[in-house]
């Protein structure tokens, strides 16, 4: 009996150590457990996938305003003379220097070459023009210069030698129409701003019966269809922008084109050139697209001693190319174009020579000047896509 009750004690000391040692497992285990849930390492972050970038755009601005001839005939230079035996061309300019200034390409075309007043000056009509003339367009803002025309070889190859050596010493001025060999002309020639590039080739279809010396042609760019072709085709793939300036027509022409201009203009057209900037009639012709290309006729002239009225009021031109470029493809445009005449003063003694814009004109300097505003919108054909720039 004692042994029965021994054993009953034992068995029941052995539940109670099981419970015990069950409670402490299963709270250990409750702990353990609340432990791991509350402290557990944090799960990685989970990677997003990567949406594919959009192709970035890239867009380029250039601003570009053209006129005209710069014809020097002995009253213009008369009237630039200083007190020293110089020439002072800048103070005709101030009007236009502001707008010029704005823009950061700006053309005209030197119509009488720059030989110096070392070889003589001289006027119509083998002309030679002092270098200060060059001087003062470069201050006011130029920087695209055509030099074919049918006076380059006015006063024979000497000056010409002389106006390249001029041009040659200026700093960021582009010039076309003019080389010192063979080489230097058939060199594509090319120009960059604002990540836009460009190239001008110049011609003139017309040299007064003067022609460049046998071998030596590379003085004067006289207009062929091939040579034309052949320059084009060096440039165009490697610009942004090509521009012709062309020296043809029937002078004083007033707001018309010749055959020889309407076809020359479609040829250049065909072989990809963007703008043609024309010269040579010394009055305004139309503007018009060509295909795809932009058509100044004539700018008329802008600086000159001539008398009539209509060769003493000019245009200028101005508009912006814009580039842009995604996906490695590149859209080249021309757009805000702008035409705005001018007025080339001088007094009845032949003196005080000054360019006005012609929203700057009164009565005093210009008389009727409002009455032939609508002659010159007719010169240039009222193109719906030109802003013209009134005189208010």
């Amino acid at each position: 009996m004692r042994n029965k009750k021994r054993k009953k004690r034992k068995l029941k000391k052995s539940i109670k150590i099981i419970i015990i040692l069950l409670l402490i497992g299963l709270v250990g285990g409750i702990g353990t457990y609340s432990y791991i849930s509350f402290y557990k390492a944090p799960n990685k972050p989970v990677k997003e996938e990567k949406k594919p970038e959009k192709p970035k755009e890239e867009n380029y601005n250039l601003s570009l305003i053209m006129v005209g001839d710069a014809l020097i005939h002995n009253s213009v230079y008369n009237d630039a003379k200083t007190t020293n035996g110089g020439y002072d061309f800048k103070p005709m300019l101030t009007n236009i220097k502001p707008l010029i200034k704005q823009y950061d390409l700006a053309y005209y075309n030197q119509e009488t070459v720059l030989g110096g007043k070392e070889i003589g000056l001289s006027n119509y009509p083998r002309f030679n023009s002092p270098y200060e003339v060059g001087d003062a367009f470069i201050d006011a803002g130029f920087n695209l210069v055509s030099l074919a025309n049918n006076h380059s070889m006015d006063r024979g190859t000497e000056a010409l030698d002389h106006s390249l050596a001029y041009w040659k010493k200026q700093k960021d001025v582009y010039t076309a129409g003019s080389y010192s060999s063979f080489e230097e002309r058939d060199t594509a020639k090319i120009g960059e701003k604002n990540g836009i590039t460009y190239a001008m080739l110049s011609y003139t279809t017309w040299n007064n019966g003067l022609s460049t010396p046998a071998g030596e042609e590379y003085y004067v760019n006289m207009y062929s269809d091939e040579l034309a072709k052949a320059d084009i085709e060096r440039v165009r793939d490697q610009v942004d922008i090509v521009m012709v300036a062309m020296h043809w027509g029937t002078e004083y022409n007033e707001g018309g084109i010749d055959e020889d201009q309407t076809r020359i203009a479609k040829y250049l057209s065909d072989l990809g050139v963007d703008i043609i900037i024309g010269a040579h009639p010394h009055v305004i012709e139309p503007i018009a697209y060509v295909g795809n290309t932009l058509v100044i006729y004539s700018l008329g002239n802008f600086l000159s001693g001539q008398l009539d009225v209509s060769n003493l009021v000019g245009l200028m031109v101005g508009l912006n190319v814009h580039k842009t470029v995604k996906e490695g493809q590149k859209t080249v445009t021309i757009s805000d174009i702008t035409a705005e005449f001018t007025y080339n003063y001088y007094n009845s003694n032949y003196q005080n020579f000054k360019i006005y814009r012609y929203n700057q004109l009164n009565n005093d300097i210009f008389y009727g000047y409002k009455d032939y505003f609508s002659r010159w919108k007719k010169d240039i054909g009222n193109p719906d896509f030109v802003k013209i720039i009134g005189y208010e």
